[in-house]
């Protein structure tokens, strides 16, 4: 590798593609650790729906904010660019390398490039917002945010609750539309980044992502549901694999819908996904099975 800075090797990609498995060959190669930018393995109550590393995967390499917190505590991108660029002042203090993996384009540019900084509105008006998505769901919010933001609402993932109600919380904060926070000056690091996106053939990964559902329900999605049940207006738990099956224990749809529902959002949210990440820095892909050319990538910057 070139240079004397250190580097940041992020590994991102869809959900299912390989991510985990490719971090800790990484890892392993570079003797190295693992920062996960995961924006719900943080959670130890969430862990079936999320798709944690398994044990054995977590006793191959050493890896940072997996069960770090507890979905009773709010944990923001702006936490984790400010905890993660501190563990990693430690970790560069006796290696050269550190992996990150994630497919949570926020928080990957939360530690890569750094937030605006954001006002955090009142809870009670994320309360309100939340008790509008729980009753009319996310085309009300969406119509919300449509009225107040114009712009953002053509450039956003309009389909995710958790950005549409951030977005809602800072106009109401500030008064401003939340597209005047963007595009600000990226904050500079003091390490390099080397971006590496894992890619497989559209119909192959949707094949991984069904029957991970279907591992999921096995391994007792739905028991960990039920007892996430107190905590259902958490941000983290607007989310697929969550959302589709509190609608059931609710009784607005079956249970076979509700797998069905988790399989098409999970399929939609990969898609957005590489849609999102393609765009994103200088990201150069690779599919699971180039190790060589994936190495190589990366000794030369």
């Amino acid at each position: 590798m070139t240079g004397n800075r250190k580097k940041l090797i992020a590994v991102v990609g869809p959900t299912a593609v390989g991510k985990t498995a490719m971090a800790i060959r990484l890892a392993q190669h570079f003797n190295t650790e693992i920062l996960s930018a995961d924006s719900r393995q943080f959670y130890r109550e969430m862990s079936i729906g999320t798709a944690k590393p398994s044990e054995e995967e977590l006793e191959q390499a050493k890896h940072h904010f997996i069960d770090s917190h507890s979905i009773a505590t709010a944990y923001s991108a702006g936490d984790y660019e400010r905890d993660a660029l501190a563990l990693l002042k430690g970790l560069f203090e006796t290696r050269d390398i550190v992996v990150m993996v994630g497919g949570s384009g926020l928080f990957v540019r939360a530690l890569c490039e750094g937030l605006d900084d954001l006002p955090r509105a009142p809870a009670e008006v994320r309360e309100t917002l939340n008790k509008l998505y729980e009753e009319q769901g996310i085309a009300a919010l969406q119509e919300k945010l449509r009225l107040l933001d114009p712009s953002y609402f053509q450039s956003a993932d309009v389909q995710n609750p958790q950005r549409v109600i951030r977005a809602l919380e800072v106009i109401d904060a500030t008064g401003l539309p939340f597209s005047s926070f963007h595009g600000k000056m990226q904050s500079a690091r003091p390490f390099d980044i080397i971006t590496v996106g894992l890619h497989m053939e559209r119909e192959q990964l949707y094949e991984r992502i069904n029957q991970r559902v279907d591992q999921m329900m096995a391994d007792g999605l739905l028991e960990e549901v039920r007892t996430l049940l107190a905590y259902r207006d958490k941000p983290a738990l607007l989310t697929v694999g969550y959302a589709e099956l509190f609608a059931y224990l609710d009784g607005d749809i079956t249970l076979e819908e509700a797998v069905a529902r988790i399989k098409q959002n999970t399929r939609r949210y990969a898609k957005r996904q590489i849609t999102w990440f393609k765009k994103y820095g200088n990201t150069q892909w690779f599919t699971s099975s180039e190790w060589g050319s994936l190495l190589r990538y990366i000794e030369e910057k």
